[in-house]
């Protein structure tokens, strides 16, 4: 039986690593096997262009048509190395950020033409879609408090963290964009409860779109 492929998408700080921590927890206390991946990043290549992106100084000053391309290179390794075997043998994939994150950053906050990083989009992705995507939806100050919080002592920001409220306002619109357009794909979550809620939250979604996802199973 195949597996499903859930995503987890939304603004830095929003919450998404944190939830999906929790949520593996429960899917295999369930009996469910779960791989867990993020972007960029995931695979070895993918990392090495996730350090280009977020953290390397060649990656400062960088032109959004090669942020676009760098991006869609990590999910293209990604689904072909990863995600695709692990649905194949009927894993439960979690992704940290898929192709909606292509479609708002590079995109829409970026501006980049909507058609031409959708065929960008579609060649990374090989026809793959998510089965469910969960948008972690969280008011750009407070994500960004959140995100000054968590940081370790002499610890700044990556890249995308410290662009301008501006540019976070943007991603934030442009994510409630997409969720207008696709409501039976991507379901709206408020990321500004305690984490113990919004796992709730997310929790009564996927009982709702999967049936019995929790329930346990030998698989």
């Amino acid at each position: 039986m195949r597996g499903n492929l859930i995503s987890f998408e939304g603004g830095d700080g929003t919450g998404k690593s944190t939830q999906i921590e929790r949520l593996a927890r429960r899917l295999t206390a369930a009996g469910r096997r779960v791989v867990h991946t993020r972007e960029p990043g995931g695979t070895r290549l993918g990392e090495a262009i996730r350090a280009l992106l977020q953290t390397s100084k060649e990656g400062e000053g960088m032109q959004p048509e090669t942020e676009l391309l760098l991006f869609a290179a990590s999910r293209a390794e990604l689904v072909r190395s990863v995600i695709q075997p692990a649905l194949e043998s009927g894993a439960i994939v979690l992704a940290d950020r898929f192709l909606d994150s292509t479609t708002v950053y590079q995109g829409l906050a970026r501006r980049l033409d909507p058609e031409e990083v959708a065929q960008v989009n579609a060649f990374a992705l090989g026809g793959l879609r998510p089965d469910l995507t969960l948008l972690l939806d969280l008011e750009p100050h407070l994500a960004r408090e959140r995100l000054t919080a968590r940081l370790a002592p002499g610890e700044t920001p990556d890249r995308m963290e410290s662009q301008p409220e501006a540019f976070h306002q943007a991603v934030r619109d442009g994510y409630l964009k997409i969720a207008r357009a696709e409501p039976q794909r991507i379901r709206l979550v408020d990321a500004s409860g305690a984490v113990d809620t919004v796992a709730q939250s997310i929790d009564s979604i996927l009982e709702e779109h999967f049936h019995g996802l929790f329930a346990p199973s030998s698989v």
